[in-house]
């Protein structure tokens, strides 16, 4: 079975087409470099080089093995930080739950630090509202969540408020008959279908005025107010994304309001290092 040593020694006499090059950059000797090459070749029962030249050339086989060798070498790096990871105490994984209310610029900008610090770390996003998202948290099944501040948190949670708030505003298609008016009442939505959130985990449902439909994603109430159906309070940049052009906002007083987003935790299973870095960096300036 060829040594992890040996591979290495191979991949960097073939990546520089020189045993002396290769014997320099790991402090070793040129005949160890050679004796662990031929020894290799022995052991696939291959020929790696063609050493009729002045310098050494990769064979046909040497050329097919050297992809391989790189993945072995790969495999063990990552291997070798996960577990260092492991034992400094970071988490495996780290799952988060997001509202559509949060705008996800400033965590698109922290995907890329996230990953040169915890390459090993799986991330994994959830998305979810209110009463669902907190029961991900309560579960264990996220470790982080960002939601729209609620009236009360059940006990065993903790937040804290996101750096920014969120803008949501009311939509209607553009072929929605209020979308050609430039004054709305609010009481003039009650003649019109309602697009409102509600989720699995909501006991009692919520009976509003007049028809309406529902949905327990954001997304989804776009997608129905795009389809015509009513009228939908949405978050702006959902809109300003992904339907700018087939939604029109509503010219109501007092619209657009903004909403406090809030990190939210478990105190019982709060979140390893990586999800604390995370956390902090979401919250802060």
């Amino acid at each position: 079975m060829p040594s992890i040593e040996a591979l290495r020694i191979f991949v960097e006499a073939a990546v520089h087409g020189s045993f002396s090059e290769a014997a320099r950059r790991l402090h070793k000797s040129q005949s160890t470099v050679s004796a662990s090459i031929a020894n290799l070749e022995i052991d696939l029962g291959v020929a790696l080089f063609d050493r009729h030249a002045r310098l050494p050339v990769l064979t046909g086989a040497g050329q097919h093995l050297l992809a391989n060798a790189e993945q072995v070498l790969t495999a063990q790096d990552r291997l070798l930080r996960a577990a260092a990871g492991l034992a400094s105490g970071y988490e495996p994984r780290l799952s988060i739950a997001l509202s559509d209310t949060y705008q996800p610029d400033r965590l698109e900008a922290l995907q890329a630090e996230f990953d040169a610090r915890y390459p090993e770390i799986e991330l994994e996003c959830l998305i979810a509202e209110c009463a669902d998202l907190l029961a991900l948290i309560e579960s264990g099944r996220a470790q982080l969540g960002f939601v729209e501040r609620q009236p009360d948190y059940p006990p065993g949670l903790a937040y804290a408020p996101a750096a920014e708030p969120s803008a949501m505003d009311v939509y209607v298609s553009r072929r929605h008959p209020l979308a050609q008016r430039s004054h709305v009442e609010l009481a003039q939505l009650d003649d019109y279908r309602a697009l409102r959130l509600t989720t699995v985990q909501q006991q009692t449902p919520q009976r509003p005025r007049g028809h309406s439909w529902s949905a327990p994603s954001y997304l989804m109430l776009m997608e129905m107010a795009q389809g015509g159906f009513g009228w939908a309070e949405l978050p702006c940049w959902l809109v300003e994304r992904y339907g700018a052009e087939s939604l029109q906002r509503l010219p109501l007083a007092g619209w657009p309001r903004l909403v406090t987003v809030d990190v939210v935790w478990s105190r019982d299973r709060p979140p390893g290092p990586a999800g604390v870095w995370l956390q902090t960096r979401m919250t802060g300036p």
